[in-house]
């Protein structure tokens, strides 16, 4: 009697580290967002560069706040491409942190983007228009050169960009055998 409940109780593990690591392919939730949700903002964000759009590192929910994860999407770019401003806002932060050129805006209703390598000639308070040219894709820090990251922050959280672009894909499960 104790074999097939312990084959249960295995099978029902297996089954959750299933879900749970589809969701985090798919880009996982951060906290208090779920993977389908979608963030409301008053006009579409757009991706940071023109052209097709290739993912090459894809947001990693960390298990906790201090925890590894990638909390951010890696999209192939030339080095010294356009970098383009995801949506309105004003320019919080343009400079140099340890190794990386990096550009920050802050969009209004806790949202803050952040865009990086970038060069930029944009100070703090600067106004940007969705789609505006920002800067150049420069190298440094932990994206790959030929890639740019961006990263979102809604009330200080990191949450997947995905969300604003599109939304995230729905973890689907398939059939094993």
């Amino acid at each position: 009697m104790r074999r097939p409940m312990v084959r249960l109780l295995a099978g029902l593990a297996l089954a959750l580290a299933l879900v749970g690591g589809a969701a985090e392919a798919a880009g996982g939730a951060s906290r208090g967002v779920g993977p389908e949700a979608r963030i409301e903002t008053p006009e579409p964000w757009r991706w940071p560069v023109s052209g097709g759009v290739r993912i090459v590192a894809p947001f990693v929910t960390p298990a906790h706040a201090y925890g590894p994860g990638h909390r951010g999407v890696d999209v192939a770019s030339a080095v010294g491409a356009d970098a383009l401003a995801p949506a309105a806002g004003v320019v919080a932060f343009s400079g140099t942190v340890v190794d990386r050129p990096l550009l920050t805006i802050d969009h209004g209703g806790g949202l803050v983007s952040t865009l990086e390598p970038v060069e930029t000639d944009l100070s703090p308070g600067d106004a940007v228009a969705r789609g505006q040219v920002v800067g150049r894709v420069a190298t440094g820090g932990h994206a790959a050169p030929g890639s740019l990251h961006l990263g979102v922050r809604l009330h200080g959280e990191y949450v997947n960009p995905l969300l604003l672009l599109g939304g995230v894909p729905r973890a689907v499960l398939l059939p094993c055998c």
